[in-house]
């Protein structure tokens, strides 16, 4: 995790690093540091070869496709569309589940965020190690988060970290409902 941050962001000696003590907003401001692209190697820099003199051509990479673990994916697909105003992209029965997927209504075909069911022994112990630590699952970005703070606040959205700004960035966490803390995050402009 070391060589994915910022030269100027320290995590704690558990990390690999130094502070003594991480926080929940310190470890999101690393987490939104890393997003904004603060000191770290852009793919574009990255070598192109595997070894000395052989060059290897670069393969076409994308995230489509995401997911998060939820109890319910009925309620996840509520509050999802219903609170966050993602919309429902696909709902395929796959056995007694479904492949279930939101996206952003601005972005139709951009990535997916499949709401898995998290009835997997693992996953729930992932899933509540997580929460019960602080740490957001992952990570939405806005236009502002004031105001998506404001406008969740007023749906009943409970929140554990309320806006907050980290330097290059303004971010607030909230509960999803189904088991997840989830990071909103604005890119502060300079």
């Amino acid at each position: 995790m070391r060589n994915l941050l910022p030269a100027n962001v320290r995590l704690s000696p558990r990390f690999g690093a130094a502070p003594k003590r991480i926080t929940k907003v310190t470890l999101a401001a690393a987490v939104v540091a890393v997003l904004c692209g603060a000191g770290y190697v852009r793919a574009q820099d990255a070598p192109k070869h595997s070894g000395p003199g052989r060059e290897q051509p670069r393969m076409s990479i994308k995230i489509k496709l995401t997911s998060v673990f939820v109890d319910d994916q009925d309620k996840a697909l509520k509050f999802y569309t219903e609170v966050l105003g993602f919309v429902k992209k696909r709902d395929i029965p796959v056995g007694r589940a479904k492949w279930l997927t939101v996206v952003s209504p601005e972005e139709p075909d951009g990535t997916e965020l499949l709401l898995e069911p998290s009835d997997n022994p693992a996953a729930r112990t992932f899933k509540k190690a997580v929460f019960d630590q602080g740490i957001p699952f992952t990570a939405f970005a806005v236009d502002d988060v004031q105001k998506a703070y404001e406008r969740m606040k007023k749906l009943g959205v409970v929140f554990s970290v309320a806006p907050t700004n980290t330097g290059q960035a303004k971010i607030a966490v909230f509960d999803d409902t189904c088991g997840n803390l989830i990071q909103l995050f604005q890119v502060v402009q300079k």
